[in-house]
């Protein structure tokens, strides 16, 4: 058993048992818990007696609403407004600047939402989000961090977030596929612009990140080899995991990145890069690759994954099954976090994931 305070935020329980959050970051940096941890986002399952009966197995919660770092626009304003159009629910947002405005339409749709009206439009609109970007202000949120974590106990860990890769959200958030690729033909020099001055403002956050009372934090995510394509994440994405791992490493803070796609066709320089762990990773059926393949192409990272979406609708003895092989090799390399990152059908929550608890039980 290791020293009290061994790693960032890790505090011996009074009884020698663990915390689910203590498997967590045992796992992280490399020391082996006495059962593999077992996470689930914290909009993933409802309060309820098996939630109850799950976390006093040991399922811990990841919670990523709590900010460490705040980011303002005080030269902004923003709005948002709610109305029905052929009897749908829809939210226009808008974002004015002293250059300018730009809006968007979105339609809820369960945890999620579907965007029906992107920010962007117009090659004016470049003027708009540049603006935007570059009057992004940090602060820190320390204490607000430290406390939530403090008062939500042991069985939630509290993940901090550096934010998205700039190249991806302008083509994902501001642009969608279609016209980020036809600006990228027809105004790609507008487009690296925005993307430079996108990637300077998150070097501001590196530091304040790295001073924060975090343990860990996501940077980037849903990146698709079939979309942003291996050589621009090897030149937008890549470099910059490095510059902020330089900051979070001798603070022992574990930098990850939200991987459940396709991931084979970049796994190379994603195993030469700096990232501490692949969060999210859905191993196939649902991906190009096994748990298997990807712990041995990645021999230094953690791969906190998401147990295979498309087994929550197979039936309990192929959970199971699936189960064991994943605990398996998670015994075998201790490098594994099993998670579940996406909604699972309300029919099937339950009885699966006491599923595999049991077998994290068992093993």
């Amino acid at each position: 058993m290791r020293e009290a305070g061994h790693f960032p935020g890790l505090t011996r329980s009074e009884d020698l048992t663990l915390t689910p959050r203590e498997r967590v970051l045992a796992v992280l940096h490399g020391e082996k818990p006495d059962k593999i941890p077992f996470t689930i986002y914290e909009n993933k399952i409802p309060q309820c007696a098996a939630e109850r009966e799950l976390r006093n197995r040991g399922l811990c919660i990841v919670n990523r609403r709590q900010k460490a770092v705040l980011e303002e626009t005080p030269n902004c304003v923003q709005e948002m407004y709610t109305y029905k159009e052929n009897g749908q629910t829809l939210t226009r947002t808008i974002i004015r600047t002293p250059v300018g405005e730009v809006s968007s339409v979105s339609r809820p749709a369960g945890f999620t939402s579907w965007t029906l009206e992107r920010f962007f439009k117009r090659p004016e609109d470049y003027k708009v989000l540049r603006f935007l970007v570059e009057d992004t202000v940090y602060r820190p949120n320390y204490e607000a961090f430290a406390a939530a974590e403090r008062w939500m106990g042991g069985d939630v860990i509290c993940r901090a977030a550096v934010g998205a890769c700039p190249l991806h959200h302008i083509m994902v958030t501001w642009m969608g596929v279609e016209n980020f690729s036809i600006e990228w033909m027809e105004r790609r020099d507008e487009i690296l612009a925005l993307e430079a001055a996108m990637r300077r403002k998150l070097r501001e956050v590196y530091p304040l990140l790295a001073a924060a009372p975090i343990t860990h934090a996501n940077f980037g995510g849903n990146e698709t080899p079939e979309v942003m394509g291996p050589p621009r994440y090897k030149q937008f994405c890549i470099p910059l995991f490095d510059e902020c791992a330089g900051y979070f490493r001798p603070r022992g803070i574990k930098l990850g990145t939200h991987m459940d796609g396709n991931a084979r066709a970049w796994a190379a320089d994603v195993a030469a890069c700096g990232l501490d762990y692949i969060e999210a990773f859905t191993p196939a059926p649902d991906t190009d690759m096994t748990l298997e393949e990807a712990l041995k192409a990645w021999p230094d990272k953690v791969l906190w994954i998401n147990f295979p979406s498309s087994l929550h609708v197979a039936d309990i003895h192929a959970i199971r099954k699936c189960a064991r092989e994943i605990v398996d090799l998670a015994r075998q390399t201790n490098r594994v976090i099993i998670g579940i990152t996406e909604d699972i059908p309300e029919d099937r929550w339950q009885g699966n994931l006491l599923a595999i608890s049991e077998v994290i039980e068992e093993t």
